[in-house]
């Protein structure tokens, strides 16, 4: 393999990280949040509204149920308003961050919903808001599935930012269909997939080792 296509593979590799790395973080900021509203708005819990719920519901429901790669060519518009281009690993971010925040909500409101509804009625006798609820009690308990879900939201984004190198995404999705398929060079579409596994272990053992860590505190 010559030095030019090692260095096209580094360059991918980076690219699918940034595109992992932004889209994740926006899914965290927004999902999350995300995922509390919709636990804590259903009926009988700490902030009921049935209403906002079923809304909130219907569109993670309809954002989640559209196949990735059509997503992204549903949004082109969008994408194209939103990083000024429809091509390349900045607008790769936006379908990508679009697909993350529905798919993380459902995660978290699984998580925080396994909570022991004693525990809520044990902090609301004791006088605690509802934000306080959230803040004290929901979230630190849901706090090690919570990091199990942003694992599982990572390794699917490194599968979706690959998916995005069908339509000018960049990363290493770009290589393996520019290079492997293509141009028919086997070994760099192995490249790129051994590549993609690596990064898969090694996001899996991180989020593991954190979530342990978490478990024992």
């Amino acid at each position: 393999m010559s030095e030019q296509i090692i260095n096209l593979l580094i360059t991918g590799t980076l690219d699918t990280l940034q595109m992992t790395i932004i889209s994740t973080v926006m899914a965290m900021l927004l999902g999350i949040p995300l995922g509390v509203i919709l636990v804590v708005t259903s009926k009988g819990h700490i902030l009921e509204n049935v209403a906002l719920n079923k809304v909130l519901g219907a569109i993670v429901n309809a954002t989640r149920s559209v196949p990735f790669i059509i997503l992204m060519v549903a949004i082109i518009p969008f994408t194209r308003m939103v990083a000024g281009t429809s091509i390349g690993t900045t607008a790769a971010c936006v379908p990508l961050t679009i697909a993350a925040i529905p798919f993380l909500a459902r995660l978290v409101e699984t998580s925080i919903k396994d909570i022991n509804f004693g525990v809520i009625e044990a902090a609301q006798s004791m006088g605690a808001s509802p934000l306080q609820i959230i803040w004290k009690v929901l979230l630190p308990e849901a706090l090690p599935t919570i990091i199990d879900n942003v694992t599982v939201l990572i390794v699917n984004l490194i599968g979706y930012s690959a998916m995005a190198g069908a339509i000018g995404g960049g990363g290493l999705g770009d290589i393996a269909i520019r290079y492997g398929y293509q141009r028919f060079q086997a070994d760099i579409m192995i490249a790129t997939i051994i590549i993609l596994v690596i990064l898969v272990q090694l996001v899996q053992m991180i989020g593991d080792a954190w979530s342990k860590a978490m478990n024992k505190k």
